[in-house]
């Protein structure tokens, strides 16, 4: 019996949830492949008779970026209320309730194929972020749960525990080809771009706790962009994780290592291949470019390094992480101390050490792009970006280090590297009149220096255009005011309206939000008889809530019209966890 697995996934996150389902799939005697929406021709949808959905919510409820496509095709108006009668389908989404739009994505695409005629065959399953357990405090039970409803409605039943079901095919090449390092440094779809690093500098005190940097990259010939849009960037993993990685091969004397050269197939027609590995690799490549070395291992991985070991207690501890009943601990090795997975094959020698080249292979996660608020306009000659460099501290000895902050961090002036321009999610007004009300604490002040700087670059034009106000916070005029040169050039020429909160620098704290209930009464007429846009971006923590608030008691406590300016998108918020 066919079944069909799409996802729609930003982080990688669904990818990997989507292909859990997909390999449980076979076990129940199903076949069909798993693929992402982007790769899926959605006119043919109508042909289908099972298909679950995996999909993630990203931003202010927006649906992933492989997923955009596939959305647009569903909502044609075109589509007849019954084209999808003959479809029976489920649908999973993975969301953060800490943002205002739930599970919007995942909400909105099973309301949509229900009013084209399809029939759910279990509730919508909606994976919460916060829980303790992550995706995982839903996901499990939810798919155990799809499973029993096929298996009453179909005839179809679980067969004995087989081999994990393996997706790649991994061939030592003996004579080793060329190797195309360059190709490597972009394995996406979309078109990269060269850029020049011009100036890496920091723009925090030495003594602030945290260090972000100011990137600027010399754009070139590459084409414009628009405020709000943002980069993406592929990081690489660094030295010392790279030399970490390879140490471990040789202590457990594995027959392979960073010189081997591998050429990596699908092992099902309907599995499509991953750019990284579209020509032959070596190891070394891999390790560099391909697998994300500092990434929290998941429950795929704890499987596959089980399959051989032949340590009892390894064997059994690894099998439990991937059961509901390990979850606790899994949480308490894993997800609280942060530990890495080079860290978890350190800690199981037994299972590392009778790890094969193709299981290898099958249980490395891929590095993920990320993307960063473009902070100048294309105007200016060059794209800045405006990056906190994650590193923190938890149980574990060492210091736990985001990968692509930490990766631009270590570039250099005169470096070269490759990345792409995407959309926003930010909608700007279409006339340059309207007045523009912008909160941007921290590092989330990035795409309104970007609109500042293209509404200035109108106005030197010759253009009109509406009263620019931004409310920045940071916790110390001295520490970590970042674009102070800026702001203080606008607030000498008066060409933006300016407010600041240092947060530390008196004895009681002062917020934006503390700064918006004071300009109230201004804010609310720019609103009310002007048609003012508000935006905000920055950490998803209480920020946005606490600004919403007050922008609620500027309107005089009148929610209904906060509900109404989000609605129309007057009211907009980038936020980030």
């Amino acid at each position: 019996m066919r079944i069909l697995v799409l996802y729609g996934s930003q982080t990688g996150t669904a990818q990997d949830v989507a292909e859990q389902i997909w390999r449980e799939s076979r076990q129940w005697g199903f076949q069909g492949p798993v693929l992402a929406l982007e790769d899926y021709n959605m006119q043919q949808l109508i042909e289908e008779r099972l298909v679950i959905f995996v999909v993630a919510t990203t931003g202010d409820g927006t649906e992933p970026d492989n997923m955009k496509q596939a959305w647009r095709f569903l909502l044609k108006r075109s589509l007849p209320s019954n084209s999808l009668e003959g479809l029976q389908f489920a649908c999973l989404g993975l969301g953060d309730s800490s943002y205002p739009k739930f599970n919007y994505a995942a909400k909105k695409l099973h309301k949509r194929l229900l009013n084209l005629g399809a029939k759910s065959i279990c509730p919508l399953g909606l994976c919460d972020d916060q829980h303790d357990y992550g995706h995982l405090g839903t996901s499990l039970a939810w798919i155990a749960d799809l499973w029993q409803a096929l298996s009453s409605t179909s005839a179809v039943r679980k067969q004995a525990e087989q081999e994990i079901v393996k997706r790649w095919k991994v061939r030592v090449l003996e004579q080793q080809p060329d190797l195309n390092e360059e190709r490597l440094h972009w394995t996406q779809r979309q078109e990269a771009h060269v850029f020049k690093l011009i100036e890496n500098t920091r723009t925090t005190a030495e003594d602030h706790f945290q260090d972000v940097r100011l990137l600027r990259l010399n754009s070139g010939q590459t084409p414009t962009w628009q405020p709000g849009d943002v980069l993406e960037v592929q990081p690489q993993n660094s030295r010392e994780h790279i030399q970490e990685f390879f140490d471990l091969l040789k202590e457990h004397q594995l027959d392979f290592n960073a010189s081997t050269v591998v050429e990596v197939s699908s092992a099902h027609a309907d599995l499509p291949l991953p750019l990284p590995y579209a020509t032959p690799i070596s190891l070394q490549q891999a390790a560099k470019y391909i697998w994300d070395l500092s990434a929290r291992p998941r429950q795929r991985l704890l499987e596959v390094l089980a399959q051989n070991c032949e340590d009892e207690m390894e064997r059994e501890k690894l099998l439990e992480f991937c059961s509901a009943e390990g979850l606790d601990d899994l949480i308490a090795y894993v997800n609280r101390p942060r530990r890495t997975l080079l860290e978890l094959l350190s800690d199981f020698r037994q299972a590392m050490a009778k790890l094969t080249l193709s299981h290898l292979f099958e249980m490395m996660p891929l590095i993920q792009t990320r993307s960063f608020s473009i902070a100048s306009a294309a105007s200016s000659g060059t794209l800045d970006l405006l990056v906190a460099v994650v590193n923190y501290k938890t149980i574990m000895h060492t210091p736990r280090l985001g990968l692509c902050s930490n990766w631009l961090k270590g570039l250099k002036a005169g470096e070269e590297l490759r990345a792409a321009i995407k959309p926003g999610t930010m909608n700007w007004p279409k006339e340059p009149e309207t007045p523009l009300i912008m909160i941007g604490p921290g590092t989330g002040i990035a795409p309104f220096r970007s609109i500042i700087q293209e509404r200035l670059h109108l106005q030197k034009l010759g253009h009109n255009t509406g009263p620019l106000v931004v409310f920045f916070g940071c916790r110390n005029k001295a520490k970590d005011y970042h674009f102070m040169e800026d702001f203080q050039a606008w607030q000498v020429d008066q060409s933006v309206e300016v407010h600041v909160a240092f947060s530390r620098d008196q004895e009681n704290k002062v917020y934006v939000q503390h700064l918006i209930k004071e300009s109230a009464a201004h804010l609310a007429k720019l609103i009310r008889e002007q048609n003012a846009y508000v935006y905000v971006a920055g950490s998803s923590n209480n920020m946005p809530k606490a600004v919403r608030e007050a922008f609620i008691e500027a309107l005089d406590n009148d929610a209904l019209h906060m509900e109404q300016l989000i609605k129309q998108r007057r009211y907009q918020e980038e936020t980030w966890a």
